[in-house]
């Protein structure tokens, strides 16, 4: 008895695979232009009534924190602490969202190891 593959699986179909590896690269080229594009954006998210801003690029590097200066109390530097912390959280939440979103379109949500 002879096993059977569906339509398009094997049986010495060496087109299929190199469409698909054609496919594969293409998609891998537009993920590396994207991640490039997303590394050069910046963010900038604020906190404690735009107290405090936050600047970060697409690795998640802060490249600046804007403090107003009634913000900064000598007597309450816990406070200026708590809204810098998030700041920065959330600036990292809007750079893995545009992240997922940008990703997710190019691979059409797929998801595994070096796709994301």
């Amino acid at each position: 008895m002879k096993a059977r593959l569906p339509q398009g699986m094997g049986g010495g179909a060496p087109s299929n695979m190199n469409q698909m590896i054609r496919q594969a690269q293409k998609m891998q080229e537009a993920m590396e232009k994207a991640q490039e594009e997303l590394n050069a954006k910046e963010y900038e998210a604020t906190s404690g009534g735009g107290m405090v801003a936050v600047t970060m690029n697409g690795k998640k590097e802060v490249v600046k924190v804007t403090l107003k200066p009634e913000v900064v109390d000598p007597e309450d530097v816990e406070i200026l602490e708590d809204m810098i912390a998030g700041a920065v959280n959330e600036a990292i939440r809007a750079v893995e969202a545009d992240s997922q979103q940008v990703m997710g379109a190019i691979t059409g949500g797929l998801r595994g190891p070096g796709l994301m």
